[in-house]
């Protein structure tokens, strides 16, 4: 805990309530003060240890099962995490054993998902399933075709594009662990993209961040990801040309950046 002084500016006060960004931090001379230096070293080996910790691919997988979504594990062409880091191409395709595994999985549906460990294997074990269980319901009560779900080790988002093009889903939505960052060593993005398909572009894609309770609670993140769903099928596009204009998204923008004056 970083420790303030005594006497503090009002307009400081406003300012830590509406960011987590290290701003008006305290001084000792012309250096940081230690509380602060020490502050920021332990989020910083935070964030580097979110990056290297594996996915505990055995207690995801039986916590999807138990949601009945029929789970598969499957793996990048990185076989560690070095080669992950290194070599960022082959954790955008799945391995030999996988693609296998993909193959004989039954086809067509209108959404797959896939869970991958990305840059924050924390983000996905503590945000997917629960984001997971805002989302499915009413997929479910909308009819929708759910395909199992690819559990993915040493994955990247474009992984997803194999997935949703093997299983033949019209939609692919990747949750995916985010690259730390000094405040959000555990932050859970979800990319959706229509038609998937080896090769398609990052602009092909819609993406919420920062899911998490201190970010993107997942009752909106859950409430963006289905409109978002519902009008890629009904337009049969992602990308730049899909805008979220999710109802109330105005206004969750304006509570969160009020007007001053």
């Amino acid at each position: 805990m970083v420790e303030l002084p005594e006497e503090i500016d009002p307009l400081w006060v406003r300012l830590w309530a509406a960011t987590s960004a290290r701003i008006g931090l305290p001084r000792a001379g012309s250096s940081l003060a230690t509380s602060a230096l020490l502050a920021f070293q332990l989020a910083h080996a935070r964030a580097r240890d979110a990056v290297h910790e594996p996915l505990d691919v055995q207690s995801l997988v039986a916590g999807l099962h138990e949601r009945g979504l029929g789970p598969m594990a499957l793996h990048s062409a990185a076989p560690d995490r070095h080669a992950y880091l290194a070599r960022p191409d082959l954790g955008r395709r799945l391995d030999e054993p996988s693609r296998a595994k993909l193959d004989a999985a039954p086809r067509g549906y209108d959404i797959a998902f896939a869970v991958v460990d990305g840059l924050s294997a924390l983000a996905v074990e503590r945000h997917a399933p629960p984001l997971l269980d805002q989302v499915l319901p009413e997929l479910r009560r909308r009819g929708w075709r759910i395909g199992p779900v690819a559990v993915v080790e040493q994955g990247r988002v474009a992984i997803g594009d194999e997935i949703g093009q093997t299983l033949e889903a019209a939609l692919v939505v990747a949750l995916i662990g985010e690259r730390p960052g000094l405040t959000s060593p555990d932050s859970l993005g979800a990319y959706i993209t229509f038609a998937p398909a080896i090769g398609r572009n990052d602009s092909e894609r819609n993406c919420l961040s920062n899911i998490r309770p201190e970010g993107m609670s997942y009752a909106e993140a859950a409430e963006r990801l289905l409109h978002l769903c519902a009008e890629a099928l009904r337009r049969k596009l992602t990308g730049v040309l899909l805008k979220d204009d999710t109802p109330g998204s105005a206004l969750l923008a304006a509570q969160a950046f009020p007007q001053t004056g």
